[in-house]
């Protein structure tokens, strides 16, 4: 719809927004006591009625948020936007129910199975996004913004953590591909509308008046997600790999977010370090006689690693964009390659060629077994929790060296270079320098990652640091936002937690990433979670997002 058609449907209707806001919520939430299928072995049984389950409790919640934004819609709050809330809410709502009606067609051999819960639903979502468009533009005042005291402030931040750790654990525990979708865009729907309706940057400004608060807050919830699993080491196993792939993402968010250097090879560092600790492991196969204490290997192979990004670093002085990326692509291919011919027959025998290393055992650290099941308060945590924790700690150490760089005057150095080189480098920069520190720590940090993925996975071969890993990579850097830790940390985790979820479109997971990225660039070409600096360069006529910025930087300064 073009924007002066909106406006104009704006002006002559906007007073009957609220209305149509709350009348559509109303359906939706009616609609999660009707029954949607007439078959119940579909969806988790979704033909009853008066007992809600699944998505018919989606649609309640849809419809909950749907009812509150019409609410604020008739009080207009100065500093909030409810109309763009419901936009957002009311499409994905529609998405939703769609993606319902196609799910019980397929399961069920066609949509005459669909029932009036269904159909009232529809109806609902076109109402709640019709009162979006309906809804007049509100320019949002960000100096009207309610300040409260800092124990309310911390109190909201738990509140909001908690309602993420509960979603997570509910996340992992939805088996059905079809219920895992519709729920996704559910999710998507909700917190995009009330981001969307100004409470997004709100809530990111009583973050950044409790930093400390907010990150103990967040690693609280990391910390105490394996006590939600009942000892499930299927979920315990997608988690920690969610964590291996995002302690790397954030060590290529150093070389592509802060500093600008597109890295297509990245996957063979992380590689380096898994070799590494695989080749030093107890191992049968293990190809070094060497045996050191797991804590050396990892200094080992993290350094092997930096060292390898120094090498691929050397030709930044003097290739840059494009053929940077293809000389990094090549490492990648090359590393690749190597490690299929160090198998004693075509050079030195270290990796056992295309085999490469199995049956590596589990850590043990001072007498702690990562592979046995411990119990705390008479939960169990298996295998893969224990390493979900030693991965946490490593992704602690990871961002605490990002936040610390990117605060220092070498990630304003790193900034500068992305924005301009030139320019950089007339006002004194040393670049070369700097990119180079930025290959080698990113390599470093990936090779600690690699050292401890050799033992989750319990062996390395070649087929398993391909190009595809590096793009993956790249790509949950991009969905995030570049040059922010949390954006990276939600990047990868869909780009790690979708495959796992999403096993029925498993063939075409290339195609939807492809498409995402699509979209990305199109709507949000910053990342979900952009920084503020580099949302601007996007959008540098938006006046909201300057004056936003402005009452930050204020407040820092305070």
């Amino acid at each position: 719809m073009s924007s002066s058609r909106t406006e104009n449907l704006a002006a002559a209707h906007g007073g009957k927004a609220p209305m149509v806001a709350i009348a559509g919520g109303a359906l939706l939430m009616l609609s999660g006591l009707l029954s949607w299928s007439y078959d119940d072995r579909i969806l988790d049984d979704i033909s009853v009625r008066f007992f809600p389950i699944g998505i018919q409790i989606y649609s309640m919640v849809l419809g909950l948020v749907a009812v509150g934004l019409g609410v604020l819609l008739m009080r207009r709050p100065a500093w909030m936007d409810p109309g763009k809330g419901l936009r957002i809410l009311g499409m994905a709502s529609v998405v939703f129910v769609l993606g319902t009606l196609l799910a019980i067609a397929k399961q069920a051999g066609g949509i005459v199975n669909a029932n009036e819960g269904l159909y009232v639903a529809l109806a609902g979502a076109v109402l709640a996004a019709a009162a979006g468009y309906l809804s007049p533009e509100v320019h949002i005042d960000v100096r009207k913004w309610p300040r409260l005291n800092s124990n309310v402030e911390i109190l909201i931040i738990v509140v909001l953590m908690a309602l993420l750790l509960f979603t997570l654990a509910y996340t992992l525990n939805i088996e059905d591909g079809a219920v895992f979708g519709v729920f996704l865009v559910a999710v998507i729907g909700i917190v995009g509308g009330l981001l969307g309706s100004g409470l997004g940057a709100y809530f990111g400004f009583i973050g950044g008046n409790n930093r400390r608060p907010l990150m103990l807050a967040a690693f609280l919830v990391a910390f105490l997600f394996p006590f939600t699993q009942n000892g499930s080491d299927e979920n315990m196993s997608i988690a920690t790999q969610i964590l291996v792939f995002a302690a790397t993402a954030l060590g290529l968010n150093i070389v592509v977010g802060l500093a600008g250097l597109l890295d297509l090879g990245y996957i063979a560092f992380l590689g380096t370090g898994a070799y590494v600790a695989a080749m030093m492991s107890t191992s049968a196969f293990a190809t070094i006689g060497w045996k050191p204490p797991f804590l050396v290997v990892m200094l080992i192979g993290a350094c092997t690693a930096a060292v390898f990004g120094l090498i691929i670093g050397s030709p930044t002085l003097r290739v840059s964009g494009d053929y940077l990326a293809i000389v990094t692509l090549g490492f990648g291919e090359i590393f690749r390659l190597a490690m299929f011919n160090l198998d004693g027959n075509n050079g030195p025998d270290l990796t056992n060629g295309p085999n490469g290393i199995p049956a590596i055992p589990d850590l043990v650290f001072f007498g702690f077994d990562f592979g046995e099941v411990h119990s705390i308060a008479g939960i169990p945590l298996g295998r893969f929790s224990n390493y979900y924790f030693l991965l946490l700690a490593l992704i602690a150490f990871v961002i605490l060296v990002f936040t610390r760089l990117n605060d220092s005057r070498i990630g304003r150095g790193w900034v500068a270079i992305r924005e301009d080189e030139r320019a950089a480098e007339a006002m004194g920069v040393n670049t070369f320098g700097l990119k180079i520190l930025a290959f080698a720590v990113g390599a470093f940090l990936a090779g600690l990652a690699g050292t401890i993925k050799a033992h989750v996975d319990t062996s390395v071969s070649p087929d398993q640091y391909i190009f595809l890993e590096s793009a993956f990579l790249l790509a949950a850097v991009v969905l995030g936002g570049m040059g922010t830790v949390l954006g990276v940390l939600v990047g990868a985790t869909i780009l790690k937690l979708l495959p796992e979820k999403l096993r029925e479109v498993n063939d075409y997971r290339l195609l939807m990433f492809g498409l995402l990225l699509v979209v990305m660039m199109r709507f949000r070409p910053e990342g979900l979670i952009a920084s503020k600096r580099r949302q601007l360069e996007f959008h540098e006529d938006d006046e909201e997002l300057n004056e936003l910025l402005q009452a930050e930087h204020l407040q820092e300064a305070k």
